[in-house]
């Protein structure tokens, strides 16, 4: 069972979220991340992948051009990602920085193609996704391995009792 992890990352700090959501889903017996950033990602990738979980920083309240270049790439293969359990997280510069609009506009791509959206676990914020504001701190990287656990354990159950 495979989970990508997509991310755009400019300063390294949706970089250092994105490995720690990986870490998490390492945590899952069975599963395997997968992490990409948007220059190594590929339609195979999305396709191969039983749940995604991706992350920008926040630009102008959503997620970066190099992010949304990647979803709307995804046309062709929109059809195969459908009940593909998906999850966000999202980084800025300042804590009004519009984190949650930013995963809003990722969830809102994962919702087009028929995915299952996943917020983060209640035993960490219990909101959308992960967020931090600037380089994630040790309860925001934390965080970011419970939602990678939750989108592992999620896609494992959408597998059935043999996975």
């Amino acid at each position: 069972m495979q989970v990508l992890i997509l991310y755009y990352s400019k300063t390294g700090n949706t970089k250092q979220l994105a490995e720690a959501i990986a870490q998490g889903v390492q945590d899952v017996s069975g599963a395997t991340a997968v992490l990409r950033d948007t220059t190594t990602v590929s339609k195979d990738d999305f396709v191969a992948a039983d749940g995604i979980v991706a992350g920008s920083p926040v630009y102008f309240g959503a997620m970066a051009a190099e992010l949304k270049a990647v979803f709307d790439g995804l046309i062709s293969v929109r059809k195969k990602m459908e009940d593909k359990i998906g999850a966000a997280f999202a980084t800025s510069g300042h804590h009004t920085g519009g984190k949650e609009t930013t995963m809003f506009s990722i969830i809102q791509a994962m919702l087009i193609c028929g995915m299952l959206i996943a917020g983060d676990p209640l035993d960490a914020t219990g909101h959308y996704g992960v967020a931090c504001a600037g380089a994630p701190d040790a309860e925001a990287l934390e965080n970011g391995k419970k939602l990678g656990r939750r989108v592992a354990e999620l896609c494992k159950r959408m597998q059935g009792p043999a996975a």
